[in-house]
């Protein structure tokens, strides 16, 4: 068995390529100076069968292409109009020998006869020595089928211009450096797929094809150029003619895919659109490629206007001026025949040129097939003859003919052509590819009638330029633009969160305040506003913060920095109320000397109130804090001292004599002032080394305002700061109570009281409002405190013995205190 095959093989190319065949009087054959070589596909194998061993094919035995027979005669239709040129190849005849190319694997023994010389092969011959049988050839339809061939062409540079195969591998120079084609490669296509998707804003897809070279090619390109786009393939697979067809479409209704991708040739094509009408598959958008975008038997299927809308691509439609008349002649010709005739050439015809059936084929037939490959075959043959006209040195007249014509030569002028055909101009870049003239076509299938409809273009040259007419897009039952994502698109100010594996796939998730979504930088993140900035929930973009601070010119201000002045001018009219009065018994009983560091103290510490205003500054921070914070803890220790001493005077004398002798022979009171300054003042200068108070910018207390503050700076040298004045305090307090009973003429204890105690008054209120309140105004509030604790010393300690000296001046005597001290003896001699 597998021997008689392979003497079938060898009797077929035997009987093809080393028996000279005359067919000048067929179709597929025409003598000429040069010959050109042409495959087609003039009839299509439905049910490909697998053999194990070689086998020739006779292509008459299978369905006869109706598409396929049409470029045939466009092919013959070109090399006539060539012919009879007076400006392109003047005195040179083209001839040719086309074959009916119907099988991917199985049509060898016609490209061995093209590439032969005299019935003969030398793989090894050099480029000047040999001369094939032809000089150039065009096709064969489809990437599969010129793969399968394109390596034998190309080893020997024998040009091969395709009109049919878009496979980008075929652009690799490398590997077919003879190649050229006339119709864009498939990244051209997929790229122009990818515009379609993204003008109608989907995102969820569904890629079918068949299971060959040009599928396979385009899935890999297609995967390829989404990644960047944000589109989702959800459903891939290619199909061959035992697969599932109703599985798959079963499959992509279940993932809610709408928008699918058909990539393939016309026959499997057929196979999905068929299976969508039986399997009731509605409302889809079908993209078809250029192979089957234009054909003319499946917008006329029944039930196909039910599956939805079929947007195809196909390279603009140019017609041919003249290619009708020519079809109307040949056929005119053919039927004149005699029976003689037609019985000649069936005997003539051989290697894959015979059809039976093409002359049951009218000039209607033909001229109404799918034009969507002719203008590319035109342009091929137009692409050679050019080509040839240059190697020939041809001018307006005549060509040179004693020129030898070697298939390379050719290749090396056609890298370099240009010229206008018919409307357009033909050139090719480095990898042999033409410039890209797509067109975008619209199925319109009713049931008495059905055509295709232009509605959109595509154009790389001179720039790319893409635009389809939205209102001539009537979708399926009239409505809107068909939803075809896997998820709805966030509104503004939503971030989006993965979900499964596709990025098409989210759920929308609400910006936080402060935040910010930038669906162009990256949308499924939510930005953080910049510290000087702000944003509302749901926000796509920030606001500058307005930048607020404690300006000097508030009328708030302006009144707290007028009070501070004026109770510095007071304290500096007691200081020298008290020191004109320093030898009284009032001044002495108010502590005589230390009255004058006491005022003074309260001077520097009122000072402290104008650093609040302003910017803040590091040295203004410092100054606000540790002014106040060092003076007004000096005055404590005073106050301290003071309610100290009347308890001393009146009770430790008499009690511990020796303590008392002690404490006033080493002046207690001034030692113990000066050692509370000194151990202050060194927690102070830790507190400013370790962590001094600085600027602060409080984003956080408003959402559209950066309020400017100082920091204290929490340490522990901070916690003792306040501790030492606080506790000063309480002793003030203590000691105090422990002298309520004294004469009421030195008894301060009162005065000394109620001071201390406004003093806690006032800090406590102003803590909880720091905990409660968030405002520039809180610093004005930090100064006003600072002022009112002055305030509580002042008109409670120094007030109440001003007015004695200036408007009861008779208790300010020695006679008058003496009365007193007088009754407090007798009252505890008394008890």
């Amino acid at each position: 068995m597998f021997l008689s095959h392979i003497y079938t093989f060898l009797l077929a190319f035997t009987h093809c390529v080393f028996f000279k065949v005359s067919c000048s009087s067929s179709e597929f054959n025409l003598d000429g100076d040069y010959l050109l070589g042409g495959f087609f596909p003039v009839h299509e194998i439905q049910h490909a069968t697998v053999h194990f061993s070689p086998e020739a094919i006779e292509c008459h035995r299978h369905t006869l292409s109706k598409s396929g027979y049409r470029m045939f005669q466009v092919m013959r239709f070109a090399v006539e109009e060539i012919n009879n040129s007076t400006t392109l190849l003047p005195n040179v005849f083209l001839g040719y020998e086309i074959v009916d190319h119907c099988s991917d694997t199985k049509n060898f023994p016609s490209v061995l006869s093209f590439i032969s010389r005299n019935g003969s092969i030398k793989p090894q011959e050099k480029l000047n020595s040999h001369q094939p049988k032809v000089i150039a050839l065009t096709g064969p339809y489809g990437s599969t089928r010129t793969i399968t061939i394109a390596s034998l062409v190309t080893m020997d540079l024998i040009p091969m211009v395709n009109y049919g195969a878009s496979s980008y591998a075929l652009s690799n120079k490398l590997q077919y450096p003879s190649f050229i084609r006339t119709i864009p490669s498939n990244k051209d296509l997929i790229q122009m797929i990818i515009h379609i998707i993204q003008w109608f804003g989907w995102n969820w897809v569904a890629f079918l094809g068949g299971p060959d070279n040009y599928s396979e090619d385009g899935l890999q390109l297609f995967n390829s150029y989404i990644k960047e786009t944000g589109i989702c393939l959800a459903f891939q697979e290619l199909l061959s003619q035992s697969s599932n067809y109703s599985l798959t479409l079963q499959m992509i209704n279940r993932l809610n895919i709408h928008v699918i991708v058909v990539f393939t040739g016309s026959q499997y094509a057929k196979n999905i659109i068929k299976a969508a009408i039986a399997n009731n598959i509605r409302d889809k958008v079908w993209i078809a490629s250029e192979t089957w975008s234009m054909n003319q038997q499946l917008p006329k299927e029944p039930g196909v206007e039910k599956i939805g809308t079929i947007i195809g691509i196909t390279e603009r439609i140019l017609s041919l001026p003249g290619f009708n008349e020519f079809i109307n002649k040949a056929k005119g010709t053919r039927e004149s025949y005699t029976y003689d005739n037609i019985e000649s050439e069936i005997q003539m015809k051989t290697c894959n040129q015979d059809c039976d059936n093409c002359s049951m084929l009218t000039a209607e037939d033909i001229i109404n097939e799918d034009p969507t490959f002719s203008f590319a075959i035109y342009s091929a043959i137009y692409t050679i003859a050019h080509a040839l006209h240059k190697v020939l040195r041809c001018d307006n007249n005549e060509c040179r003919k004693d020129l030898t014509v070697k298939p390379y030569m050719l290749l090396e002028k056609m890298k370099k052509l240009d010229f206008p055909l018919n409307g357009r101009q033909v050139k090719y870049d480095v990898n042999g590819d033409p410039a890209v003239s797509y067109a975008v076509v619209l199925w319109h299938s009713e049931k008495k009638t059905s055509w295709i409809q232009v509605v959109g273009t595509y154009d790389t040259f001179p720039e790319i330029i893409f635009a389809i007419n939205n209102s001539l897009m009537p979708w399926h039952n009239n409505t809107a633009v068909p939803f075809s994502n896997c998820s709805v698109e966030c509104k503004e100010g939503f971030s989006r969160e993965h979900v499964g594996y596709h990025d098409c796939c989210f759920l929308c998730k609400r910006c936080l305040q402060n935040r910010y979504v930038n669906s162009s930088r990256d949308p499924y993140v939510c930005f953080p506003c910049a510290e000087s900035e702000w944003s509302e929930e749901g926000s796509t973009t920030c606001t500058a913060r307005s930048v607020v601070y404690l300006e000097a010119t508030d009328i708030t201000s302006v009144a707290v920095i007028t009070s501070a002045t004026l109770l510095m001018s007071v304290f500096i009219a007691i200081f020298c109320l008290f020191a004109c009065n320093y030898n009284t018994p009032v001044v002495r009983s108010a502590g005589g000397n230390m009255c004058f560091l006491m005022l003074a103290c309260l001077i520097m510490s009122t000072t402290s109130v104008f650093f609040f205003f302003g910017q803040p500054t590091a040295v203004n921070c410092i100054l606000r804090s540790l002014t106040f914070s060092f003076f007004f803890t000096i005055c404590l220790s005073c106050l301290t001292v003071r309610s100290f001493q009347i308890v001393c005077i009146f009770k430790m004398a008499a009690k511990f004599p020796k303590l008392h002798s002690l404490w006033v022979k080493h002046s207690g009171q001034w030692l113990f002032v000066a050692s509370f300054s000194v151990i202050h003042l060194f927690l102070c200068v830790m507190w400013v080394t370790v962590s001094a108070p600085k600027p602060f910018q409080d984003s956080f207390s408003f959402k559209d305002q950066t309020v400017l503050s100082c920091e204290k700076g929490l340490t522990v040298a901070f916690a003792l700061v306040v501790f030492i004045g606080w506790f000063l305090g309480f002793l003030c307090v203590l000691f105090s109570y422990m002298g309520r009973d004294l004469p009421k003429n030195y008894n301060e204890a009162k005065s000394i009281t109620f001071s201390i105690i406004l003093y806690y008054v006032i800090w406590i209120v102003y803590i909880t409002a720091l905990l409660l309140i968030k405002s520039k105004y809180v610093q004005l509030f930090n100064a006003m405190t600072q002022l009112s604790s002055v305030c509580a010393i002042l008109f409670s300690y120094f007030i109440p013995k001003s007015f004695i000296m200036l408007f009861q001046p008779e208790k300010n005597t020695a006679a008058y205190f003496q009365t007193s001290i007088q009754s407090y003896t007798q009252t505890i001699s008394r008890n």
